[in-house]
């Protein structure tokens, strides 16, 4: 039988699991606004696109800055304050924009409208899934991971190969791989907070950074294969 200390203890743990798990979701949704408002104002000014277009190297630098910066992040988190990690991600999700920028370019504002929100329910749908689920997506989570490792490279090839059949089979595979990774990437979040989520401070509060930028990653790139499905070009 519990005593009082024992039941005040898992409600508060249980408390700091709801609470870092609406920190993921909420810094999520953060960096996506931060992301969609940086490319709208990018897109919209047009010295600054000229400037990115007429010096191809831009593009690759800004790529190398964004995989920098989450490796940076990724291997560097432990060791920085909560607050710095919080402005790494701010920067990050802002270069993306910059990056993502060239979408409004290339397809209609109502077409990347509605296939964001196909996204959005596409990934909430999986997120729940991944979240309520009793099976272990360990397995399956690895699987991917691989696919994904292939994807990348596929995709590398296939800028010089400029093959439209094989550009819409990495998109079909892509949607593939980031729906089932949405799940999976949820329940390691939520089994993560399970261990060693019973108290809301700055370590774990890193941890609920960390998952959040998975999630974003996940919710970016399956926009992107599906809006070369449902997107309109321009």
């Amino acid at each position: 039988m519990y005593n009082l200390d024992t039941e005040e203890k898992i409600v508060y743990q249980t408390t700091a699991f709801a609470s870092l798990m609406r920190k993921v979701y909420v810094w999520m949704a953060l960096a996506l606004v931060v992301s969609g408002l940086t490319a709208m104002c990018v897109a919209q000014n047009a010295s600054l696109m000229t400037a990115i277009m007429t010096h191809p190297a831009s593009i690759w630098v800004l790529c190398i800055a964004e995989i920098g910066l989450v490796i940076y992040l990724t291997a560097r988190i432990n060791k920085m304050s909560f607050p710095t990690a919080g402005i790494l991600f701010v920067v990050y999700s802002i270069l993306n924009g910059v990056t993502l920028s060239f979408v409004f370019l290339a397809y209609t504002l109502t077409s990347i409208t509605s296939t964001f929100f196909i996204t959005a329910g596409t990934f909430a749908a999986m997120s729940l899934i991944g979240y309520n689920t009793k099976k272990d997506l360990s397995g399956i989570g690895r699987y991917l991971l691989f696919a994904l490792v292939g994807l990348i490279i596929a995709s590398v090839v296939n800028i010089f190969l400029a093959s439209s059949p094989l550009q819409w089979l990495i998109s079909f595979i892509g949607i593939i791989v980031f729906v089932g990774l949405t799940a999976y990437d949820t329940q390691k979040i939520k089994q993560m907070f399970l261990m060693y989520g019973d108290d809301v401070n700055e370590s774990t509060q890193k941890l609920a950074l960390m998952g959040s930028l998975s999630l974003y990653l996940d919710f970016i790139n399956l926009f992107l294969y599906l809006l070369r499905f449902f997107g309109d070009r321009k």
